[in-house]
């Protein structure tokens, strides 16, 4: 399989939930996407990893299903290095790990 590797643009959210976090939604196109390929790279409950990168600042995540679309945690490490707050507006680019 070829790497999956695209940048995107979204908003910071927060999420209150049991274990608060930050997240970024991954717009529908790349969402729709990731589903295609989802059963190739998945660690299991639909997890996909990936390498990302958001201004100067790489780390590695796994994106998971939430309402339609494909969502980001932000650590707090990559969060307090770019600057960004909930309702930041950022530039991420992901390349698709494999699940091995």
């Amino acid at each position: 399989m070829a790497a999956m590797e695209f940048d995107f643009e979204g908003e910071v959210w927060y999420w209150r939930g049991p274990a608060p976090f930050y997240f970024v939604s991954i717009p529908a196109k790349e969402s729709n996407d990731l589903k295609q390929i989802m059963k190739r790279v998945t660690y299991g409950w639909g997890m996909i990893p990936v390498a990302a990168r958001i201004g100067s600042t790489e780390f590695t995540t796994a994106l998971f299903h939430k309402d339609g679309l494909y969502v980001m945690p932000l650590k707090d490490k990559v969060r307090k290095a770019e600057g960004i707050a909930e309702g930041s507006q950022i530039r991420a680019w992901l390349a698709v790990k494999s699940a091995q």
